[in-house]
């Protein structure tokens, strides 16, 4: 086992979109919107965690280069009556791609979710987490083809 040398890689600007759902009882939803929860602001604290797991992704995954990100964006929306979307945008202009920090950083938040939520709604299922799109790098750009 061994992580790959990167090092002969030219340095470009590199893109990954990572999303994630999470079903849940609407009134889980409701308590959301109304920031009825014990423990916090449920949305910011998951796109804190985002961030936080995408800069540490390293720390996380072994044989995962630590990169400087050049930024992260988190977006989270509370869709219909029983579902929250997650979506995070990580970009680096470094010598491999930012997929994992994308994927760490969707995984994170909604784990967040889901522990600051638990004590009303056990229930709660995390699914569909993906790589929607990347981009940068020898093997250039990708998208997920829509279902």
């Amino acid at each position: 086992m061994k992580m790959v040398d990167v090092g002969g890689k030219e340095k470009t600007e590199r893109v990954a979109i990572a999303t994630a759902r999470m079903k849940m009882q609407p009134a889980t939803i409701r308590r959301i919107r109304r920031k009825d929860v014990e423990k916090g602001d449920v949305l910011a604290a998951a796109k804190l965690a985002a961030v936080m797991a995408a800069k540490k992704t390293p720390d996380l995954i072994p044989l995962c280069h630590p990169i400087a990100l050049s930024s992260v964006t988190v977006e989270i929306g509370l869709v219909g009556h029983g579902r929250v979307d997650i979506a995070a945008t990580v970009k680096t202009v470094d010598r491999t791609g930012v997929e994992m920090e994308a994927l760490a950083a969707v995984t994170a938040a909604a784990l967040t979710i889901y522990d600051m939520l638990k004590s009303v709604d056990r229930g709660m299922v995390i699914e569909r987490v993906q790589l929607d799109h990347k981009s940068g790098g020898r093997s250039g750009a990708w998208t997920r083809a829509a279902k």
